[in-house]
């Protein structure tokens, strides 16, 4: 077997990566397939002139057979990752050292669980952690950020050089429910009421949501999305990471695999919230609004996105990153895992020491937070 690096996702056939994404074990993952990641290339959203430079890895046999691939970026900068290593990069600079570039495996700007070695077996995914290792070498990077893996591939695979980092995120679980009043009938009495509150007042205001997806996504839809996205990212974090063609190329590859989500108000369109739909979860990623109203977020964002979940039969609902606002909204902290590997021994160590304390943390937030859970608990009586 040999491993090559190719600077672009459509450099490997898209029957290729595909099917690698499939054979790594997990359900449907729209941000791992050749349609995403290729969108995001071929918008500029994701290029070296933005800072994401491909270095995609592919696992070949000796007949040219592609057994396992990963995505992967050099990178000079430490932004659209979710994972944060300001700080680190911040003390090596400091003390002399060059953190950039970065090799970062990762689906960019897409803080979403997802498999990140795209191979059937351990032993495959073991030896394309290797490769980057070895990428790292030959491009002279600083580190490896291997971010938002599964669990299973962060337990397996996180041994020495390796450093394991966790963080948390809040998810909602299905629990086979057949509306959304039966999910609020698994809430304390207090949630339950200041969850219908919330709705009320967002109908009280003259909105309406609506759900648009597959062949009912127009460009119309997407001018209109743009905007909401523009503002948001203009005051949230100065730049928005993604561009308008980004939003076209998924309508055209993905759209089934779209639910846009618009609140209207007097006949026009304020907001809207855009979800990526997976075999067995809902993925909220980006939301905009022109209007500002009390609770349109949560609406458009949580709510909207239970119902849908609940309608579709999807397992959870993942609400993108930070937020334990979300935890009064019926989303439970759920933990994050990411690989990091630092070439410089000194590096190394003070970052190991920090992961070993930041993990307690971690742990001993979702503890807590698990405590003021919403929901009722066994036996509870309602009122």
């Amino acid at each position: 077997m040999k491993i090559e690096v190719v600077s672009s996702i459509d450099d490997i056939r898209k029957a290729d990566w595909d099917a690698c994404a499939k054979s790594s074990g997990t359900s449907f993952n729209p941000f791992i397939s050749h349609d995403f990641l290729s969108a995001l290339e071929k918008s500029d959203s994701a290029t070296r002139k933005t800072g994401w430079l491909g270095q995609h890895l592919a696992v070949k046999d000796d007949v040219g057979a592609v057994l396992g691939v990963a995505p992967a970026y050099l990178k000079s900068h430490s932004m659209g990752e979710y994972v944060f290593d300001h700080a680190w990069a911040d003390a090596f600079q400091r003390a002399g050292g060059d953190y950039y570039p970065k090799l970062q495996t990762a689906v960019p700007f897409t803080p979403v669980t997802g498999p990140r070695l795209l191979a059937p077996t351990v032993e495959l995914r073991a030896l394309l952690l290797s490769g980057l290792r070895q990428l790292a070498t030959e491009r002279q990077a600083s580190s490896v950020h291997v971010t938002f893996l599964p669990e299973e591939d962060w337990n397996a695979l996180g041994q020495a050089p390796w450093l394991k980092r966790t963080d948390t995120q809040f998810h909602w679980f299905n629990q086979d429910y057949a509306t959304f009043d039966a999910f609020l009938a698994d809430l304390s009495s207090r949630k339950r009421k200041n969850i219908r509150k919330e709705r009320d007042s967002v109908r009280a205001a003259g909105i309406a949501c609506e759900w648009v997806t597959g062949a009912e996504i127009t460009e119309a839809h997407w001018d209109a999305f743009f905007d909401f996205y523009m503002d948001t990212g203009s005051r949230k974090w100065g730049s928005p990471y993604l561009t308008r063609r980004f939003f076209s190329l998924i309508g055209q590859s993905m759209a089934d695999h779209i639910l846009l989500v618009f609140a209207k108000r007097r006949g026009r369109i304020v907001a809207g919230a855009l979800n990526f739909i997976g075999s067995d979860a809902l993925y909220g990623r980006n939301w905009g609004a022109l209007e500002h109203h009390q609770n349109l977020h949560f609406e458009a964002c949580y709510y909207q996105a239970i119902e849908f979940a609940i309608a579709r039969k999807l397992s959870r609902v993942e609400a993108g990153a930070q937020g334990p606002h979300k935890l009064a909204r019926g989303y439970l902290p759920k933990s994050t895992y990411s690989l990091h590997y630092l070439a410089h021994p000194g590096l190394a160590r003070a970052v190991a020491d920090y992961l070993d304390h930041e993990r307690e943390a971690v742990a001993e937030d979702q503890s807590a937070l698990a405590e003021h859970a919403p929901f009722r608990n066994a036996g509870e009586e309602d009122f």
